[in-house]
């Protein structure tokens, strides 16, 4: 067996055009553009390119883009107040606090301040408990575990009485893929670094959600024959025959894994543009509502 490669890039494509149209419908019947904001604080390397993608993408689909860059050493009001401007101004329909945030800022304060109407990242408090509620709807999703989802959908995955599996239990993807897959009728084991048994249970899985963060971690034979793998990991390792001196990797070991799969998502170019363009759509979506429309 060969597995099918998803390609996310080539999917993000089709619906940013999609979103290109609407940010032009949006503009010219308001006479402005649909607005992201990002705080950003920190020299993480990897946040700090992340974050130029997003406002690159934005730009690109004619969304306005507004970057409230502060140093490591920002205070804990200072960030507040980078929040707290961005709430305020009309212009901006979502907003991103880009994690981690240093360890002496309080996360949980800072993304709690965020506008629940503009909270496109999907991270605020009442919209992960809404999202973990039987009958109750988030105003948005987290976008990379949105991305997941919307991934499976495109593969024509058959979610309801699946058994699932999701590697990593963080609050950026793993808990909150968990709950939606509950939510489309997943049978869902959340495993991490303490399970017992890991290969064994992910081998029952006809859906793996990989989010531990280890460089192919999980190995062919860990996969149930025909199983579809999302690969959320982004490993940078050393590679001295790269131009760089390093490539990235996921948290799949893909040689093996195509080998027993039905389908993985590529590494990179799978998972991450799906995050950008969901958080893209949710932006636009704020900015609909903002004006009294759903569409």
């Amino acid at each position: 067996m060969s597995a099918q490669i998803i390609d996310g890039q080539a999917i993000a494509d089709e619906i940013r055009t999609n979103i290109a149209a609407e940010v032009a419908r949006f503009q010219a019947q308001f006479g402005y553009p649909p607005g992201l904001g990002v705080v950003l604080v920190g020299d993480n390397p990897a946040s700090a390119q992340y974050v130029r993608m997003k406002r690159r993408a934005c730009e690109s689909a004619g969304m306005k883009s507004v970057g409230h860059i502060l140093p490591a050493s920002a205070t804990q009001a200072e960030v507040e107040a980078a929040v707290k401007a961005l709430n305020d101004d009309p212009t901006i329909h979502g907003i991103l606090v880009q994690l981690p945030l240093p360890p002496h800022i309080d996360e949980p304060t800072i993304l709690s301040m965020v506008s629940l109407e503009k909270d496109v990242d999907g991270f605020h408090p009442i919209n992960i408990g809404r999202l973990a509620m039987k009958g109750r709807e988030p105003l948005f999703t987290p976008a990379t575990p949105t991305g997941c989802m919307v991934l499976l959908e495109r593969m024509g995955a058959q979610l309801e009485g699946a058994n699932a599996v999701v590697i990593g239990r963080s609050n950026i993807v793993g808990m909150p893929v968990a709950l939606m897959l509950m939510k489309a009728n997943a049978t869902v084991t959340v495993c991490h670094s303490r399970t017992r048994d890991l290969p064994e249970i992910v081998r029952r899985a006809d859906v793996v959600i990989a989010a531990i963060g280890r460089p192919n971690y999980v190995k062919g034979n860990w996969l149930k024959p025909g199983a579809i793998v999302i690969d959320v990991g982004t490993n940078q390792i050393d590679d001295p025959t790269a131009p760089r001196g390093y490539r990235y990797v996921g948290d799949v070991e893909v040689a093996t894994a195509q080998e027993v799969a039905g389908a993985i998502t590529k590494v990179p170019g799978g998972v991450g543009p799906m995050t950008i363009t969901l958080l893209m759509q949710n932006t636009l979506k704020s900015a609909w509502r903002s004006v009294g429309a759903t569409t």
